[in-house]
């Protein structure tokens, strides 16, 4: 069976209100060490902010000479991304991945029956290509270890077909 988006997407999912500011967002940020932010409202997802935006956000209030003025005084509202392409925590892991890189996304907030449950981000699916090549060079290992068994059967045949076997330079 295929592995499906619940198995490795993040359940305990951080969220501001759009009327939350973009200083708020890269408070929270920077303290849970993330990098997207689901926007809810009345239990809904109805945008996200991206690390990326803010500082976006912070760049352009830089060149109008606002500095830190701008992140405190302005919402989410202004800046969120809406229209959000989510995924079903049923979908499958394969799946998630070839759309996050076909669009280049950071990630994907997984909803179900209208419910925001978790997320899923470029991060977990680094998670789970680190496992599988972990269990790729454990197997890798294994067929090491059969060949060198198979190398031992082979002298001992040997050995035992002349009744001995004689190594030495001489022999």
């Amino acid at each position: 069976m295929p592995a499906i988006v619940s198995e490795i997407m993040s359940s305990r999912v951080l969220g501001l209100s759009p009327s939350a500011s973009l200083a708020e967002a890269r408070t929270l940020m920077q303290r849970h060490h993330i990098r997207h932010l689901p926007i809810i409202e009345n239990d809904k997802l109805i945008g996200l902010i991206s690390q990326r935006d803010i500082l976006a956000a912070q760049e352009s209030s830089l060149e109008q000479g606002l500095n830190g003025e701008f992140l405190q005084q302005h919402q989410l509202s202004e800046i969120m991304i809406t229209g959000v392409t989510t995924v079903s925590p049923h979908a499958g892991v394969r799946e998630a991945a070839l759309y996050l890189q076909k669009h280049k996304y950071g990630c994907l907030p997984v909803v179900d029956k209208g419910k925001l449950v978790g997320i899923v981000t470029d991060s977990d699916f680094i998670g789970v290509a680190i496992h599988l090549l972990e269990v790729l060079d454990n197997q890798l290992n294994e067929q090491d270890d059969e060949l060198d068994l198979s190398e031992l059967d082979d002298w001992q045949t040997e050995a035992d077909s002349t009744g001995y076997r004689d190594d030495s330079p001489n022999g």
